[in-house]
């Protein structure tokens, strides 16, 4: 089957700092202007999509750190990173709770604790807590979004892949909002379309693309093509 056509419509990027850009049609532009890290959440059929994505992604990953949130629960996800680690040819683990985070690794949540990132002096640290669920996830994406605003404002590239529910949607909804911007997996790809189609429909995508395009966008943004 020939992949969907991209539906997203882009504008050049503007700094971070600037307001928030919008394309004609009134949806975000992309930003990659002073990117910081890669961030993706995911759901049901998201494991495998995750291991097609990070095959794909090595330039970004060398040179940014990429954390992800997956619904999943513990030791699911240690053996998750280990596909993930074998797909990507690059270091993967399950986070670790005040671990520096460096570029050229993917930092998974662990199953049953929400991730996130803060502040430790002039670098980025993980910090994990064994809160109530959100959007009835744990790990849940939301958190992950909204802990990187503080630390990397608008310097925020942010992937929503398929899976069940609306997770991610109002973090990534806060991360356009600081000048960051979405991807979201297309309804064609996706196992389920909740994730990525809340996103989708809520107007905050630069971009909805087939799975099979995700990886070349993300390359060329952070590699500074603009295309």
């Amino acid at each position: 089957m020939a992949p969907a056509p991209e539906r997203a419509r882009e504008v050049s990027a503007q700094p971070a700092a600037a307001p928030v850009a919008h394309t004609a049609t009134g949806a975000p532009a992309l930003q990659h202007a002073g990117a910081a890290g890669a961030l993706i959440g995911s759901s049901t059929g998201g494991p495998q999509a995750l291991m097609t994505l990070v095959a794909e992604i090595g330039p970004v990953i060398d040179r940014f750190p990429v954390l992800i949130t997956q619904h999943m629960p513990p030791t699911f996800t240690t053996i998750l990173a280990e596909h993930l680690a074998r797909a990507s040819r690059r270091p993967a683990h399950e986070a670790v709770d005040g671990e520096i985070v460096k570029a050229g690794r993917i930092y998974l949540a662990p199953g049953g604790r929400h991730m996130r990132v803060v502040r430790h002096g002039a670098e980025t640290a993980i910090a994990l807590d064994d809160g109530p669920p959100v959007n009835f996830c744990k790990p849940a994406v939301d958190p992950l979004f909204n802990s990187a605003i503080d630390v990397w404002q608008g310097g925020i590239m942010s992937v929503i892949l398929t899976g069940m529910g609306s997770d991610g949607m109002r973090g990534g909804k806060d991360i356009v909002a600081a000048g960051g911007s979405v991807i979201a997996q297309d309804e064609a790809t996706s196992v389920v379309w909740g994730m990525p189609g809340a996103a989708a429909n809520a107007g905050i995508c630069a971009a909805v693309l087939p799975l099979n395009q995700i990886a070349p966008k993300l390359v060329r943004l952070f590699s500074g093509d603009r295309s």
